[in-house]
């Protein structure tokens, strides 16, 4: 295998910032760092790496935004044309289903904070193209199909950039021919706004100890699908969430429907990856929920577009880390500012991103680099973004603790009485325990099966795979890597039947017998090629064995309009 000692050095590149991540934090920061040296009359040089193909490709949200932040950011964003905001929410309906019907709860029973009236239901990638146009505008470099690979350090240990993955490595670790260096792109601040467990955020958090004082990350995992309705199915503007079945009442989730566009509905199914039983099968849920009576109709005689899976951050105001550290700082969801009980984050990380720039900028003008800029730090509790995740902050633990029948009306009293009168009965509730510690062995339980799909309504993993535009170079490194090889088939396998092969939304993990019968000699199998970028194998897994980093940039998923 090449060692670095063999590799050519990498070239450098030196800008003033340098941001991780093309989603709405990121390009929120870039855009306002380059507003601020306008209004200065100086100049902050900046770029963006992006591990997708190309900005918005790896972008996977319900979604509804609040636009406060676009407000903040691009004031006349509704006087742009091009601005891919079009729908505003007209309707907002909260749905309880049992297995054979359901209903429908009334609006004035729920917390003003869920209210969606004054909100739009949109495309977030295509947000995302449109931002990064108008970043570019600005002078902002930005390069798609790069991953950030590597954070890099002084020789005190601030970060003073990264390096891009090298491109042409084969699986066995040889320089293939149009093997291609990754570049060195060196700032005074480095800004990670990879998304929810980010692996270079990952890294950092561990290194400088930044959770030490935060509570368990805790996440969902969010499976979309995007369809065209039958017009007379279309209600443009309705934003329709559920929760109960199929989940039980131990098991935390729900899905959402958004009527938007030319009778487009983004349909998502969220499962809280705290759940208990082993053999428990998001996307498989994803696929029985749609078969529901109250739902199934609305997709009878239209047709599934794209299909997307990736993880949703939900610790909330408790789980937050520390932000920064010598020579940068995470924004957006690196840092966790998703607001749960509102299915909400963009907002939340466009304002990180434009909190961030505005310190970033002031550290800049005052002579500053590679130093740590605590004030940002110190300063997000007391803005927008607290003061939206400190109203939540208990609606997640006490979903957690008493179950969907009693966490959830407790979660709404708790919502209640922060909004009108400023406290909360319970103050700030624990999360319990990591994410990953929370399965049983599956002796304990009652397995779950499944429906076969119909391919109609509900579909299998690999036909939905195929619409999600995944591809990767099969040559290259496996980026899903075990710390220990054994682990999958001597401990999770006996204990939790390798729950990998259910949590996985993309059929990626597999156990393979030469008997199947006998189940005699199993064996793990990766298909990597196959893998959507959701990260929830490496949260979920109970033995923290797999540990997730980017491949050769460019590749993953492709989402349009997702």
């Amino acid at each position: 295998m090449a060692t670095e000692m063999e590799l050519p050095e990498r070239d450098q590149m030196e800008y003033d910032v340098v941001i991780v991540g093309g989603g709405p934090a990121g390009l929120s920061a870039a855009i306002r760092l380059k507003q601020i040296a306008a209004e200065a009359g100086t100049e902050i040089s900046v770029v963006v790496v992006e591990k997708g193909s190309e900005v918005g490709a790896h972008i996977l949200s319900g979604a509804v935004i609040d636009p406060i932040g676009l407000d903040r950011l691009v004031p006349d964003w509704r006087e742009d044309p091009d601005c891919p905001v079009k729908t505003p929410v007209t309707a907002d309906h909260f749905l309880f289903l049992g297995p054979a019907g359901g209903i429908r709860l009334p609006n004035i029973l729920m917390p003003k904070l869920l209210n969606n009236h004054g909100n739009y239901i949109i495309s977030l990638g295509n947000l995302c193209r449109w931002l990064a146009a108008k970043a570019e505008a600005l002078g902002v470099e930005i390069y798609p199909g790069f991953a950030a690979q590597e954070v890099l350090h002084n020789e005190a240990g601030a970060v003073i950039g990264i390096a891009t993955g090298d491109m042409g490595i084969s699986r066995s670790g040889e320089m293939k021919e149009g093997f291609a260096r990754g570049m060195a792109l060196l700032g005074k601040y480095t800004l990670f706004g990879e998304g929810v467990r980010g692996h270079l955020s990952k890294r950092l958090i561990a290194k400088f100890g930044l959770d030490k004082s935060a509570d368990h990350a805790k996440f969902g995992i969010g499976l979309k699908e995007l369809w065209q309705v039958k017009p007379e199915r279309h209600r443009k503007g309705l934003v329709q969430h559920s929760f109960g079945w199929p989940l039980d009442s131990r098991t935390g989730g729900g899905s959402f429907l958004y009527h938007f566009d030319d009778n487009l509905v983004a349909v998502g199914f969220v499962v809280h990856l705290n759940y208990e039983n082993p053999t428990l099968s998001p996307f498989d849920e994803f696929q029985q929920f749609k078969t529901h009576p109250m739902v199934r109709e609305t997709f009878e005689g239209g047709k599934r577009l794209s299909y997307g899976a990736r993880a949703i951050t939900e610790g909330g105001y408790q789980s937050v880390p520390r932000l920064t550290f010598p020579g940068g700082a995470l924004i957006g969801c690196s840092a966790g500012f998703v607001n749960v009980p509102r299915i909400k984050g963009s907002h939340n990380a466009m304002l990180s991103g434009m909190l961030a720039a505005e310190h970033m900028a002031k550290a800049i003008a005052g002579g500053r680099a590679h130093d740590e800029v605590a004030s940002y730090e110190e300063s997000w509790r007391a803005s927008l973004i607290g003061r939206d995740l400190w109203k939540v902050r208990n609606v997640k633990p006490l979903w957690s603790r008493f179950g969907t029948w009693l966490g959830i009306p407790l979660g709404a009293i708790d919502m209640w009485t922060n909004e009108v009168l400023g406290f909360s009965f319970f103050g700030t509730r624990k999360h319990g325990k990591a994410d990953s510690a929370s399965l049983k062995p599956i002796a304990e339980v009652t397995p779950k099966t499944y429906p076969k799909p119909d391919g109609v309504i509900s579909f299998d993993k690999l036909s939905s795979v195929f619409l999600s535009g995944t591809n990767h170079e099969e040559d290259q490194p496996v980026h899903l890597q075990l710390k220990d090889p054994s682990v999958p088939i001597a401990k999770n396998l006996p204990i939790y039947g390798e729950p990998a092969r259910l949590y996985c939304p993309a059929g990626v993990y597999e156990v393979v017998y030469a008997n199947e019968q006998t189940r005699a000699d199993p064996r793990f199998v990766i298909n990597a090629q196959n893998c959507v970028h959701c990260k929830t194998c490496d949260i979920k897994d109970p033995a923290q064995n797999i540990n997730w980093v980017a491949p050769e940039g460019g590749g993953g998923p492709t989402y349009p309009n997702m």
